[in-house]
């Protein structure tokens, strides 16, 4: 019987804070410890989109999971960070973690799941991923019918997304980040570059759209997308 306090994980949507669930909120203001992730030396993105819903009464963790490493050395870093919430949820005190977009879409929140839902009792909301939000911020329709929706990390090496987008109808190409030249060379290659909408921090006040060719790979942020919508207008 798992006891202690209870673990939430909360998706807070892709940035417009007028995104989140209801339910979402209600853990929200109700949980007395929230923890929430961000790079070093930065504003936590998923506690700015929810700040002005805070009751300024609770317990505020922060944890950092540094990306971009091997998933031995990751793993130990992670196993440290998630120590303060276990803290927590061990002294019977529940903890809602804010994951930006869904938890389980690329979620960080995956992350703290995996180490502590076999321990303590654990709910996850849904959110409004980014996958969601890009299309509508374009205001392209992403698929029809029976079209075949690839959802690609850049991070893929060049020959694996070039395998994936010669075999779908539609694909949204995320973290974009140091690898948009490699994805833009690819589109152009491929012919399909014309099908093709960049937009970054989609439905935060400073989201940009802009095509494809007039952008800056050196300011692309991890933050980005490439929409590649389908064929098909009906």
């Amino acid at each position: 019987m798992k006891t202690g306090g209870r673990l939430y994980g909360i998706g807070v949507g892709p940035g417009d804070p007028e995104l989140l669930t209801l339910k979402a909120l209600r853990l929200l203001q109700s949980a007395p410890v929230i923890a929430y992730q961000s790079a070093t030396d930065r504003e936590s993105i998923a506690r700015k989109i929810v700040s002005q819903y805070l009751p300024g009464n609770q317990i505020e963790v922060l944890y950092h999971l540094p990306r971009a490493l091997e998933p031995e050395k990751a793993k130990s870093i992670y196993d440290q960070e998630v120590e303060p919430i276990a803290d927590h949820l061990a002294s019977g005190r529940d903890v809602v973690v804010l994951c930006e977009g869904d938890p389980f879409f690329y979620g960080s929140f995956m992350y703290i799941f995996t180490r502590l839902s076999d321990k303590y009792q654990t709910e996850v909301v849904p959110g409004i991923s980014s996958l969601m939000a890009c299309p509508v911020s374009l205001g392209v329709p992403f698929t029809y019918y029976n079209d075949i929706l690839t959802v690609l990390p850049a991070t893929l090496p060049t020959e694996i997304l070039i395998t994936h987008l010669l075999t779908t109808d539609a694909a949204a190409i995320m973290k974009l980040g140091r690898h948009f030249t490699k994805v833009r060379d690819i589109l152009h290659q491929l012919g399909i570059a014309s099908r093709a909408k960049y937009i970054e921090r989609a439905t935060t006040t400073q989201q940009r759209i802009l095509p494809l060719d007039e952008v800056n790979p050196e300011e692309v942020p991890y933050f980005s997308m490439i929409v590649i919508p389908t064929k098909q207008k009906l």
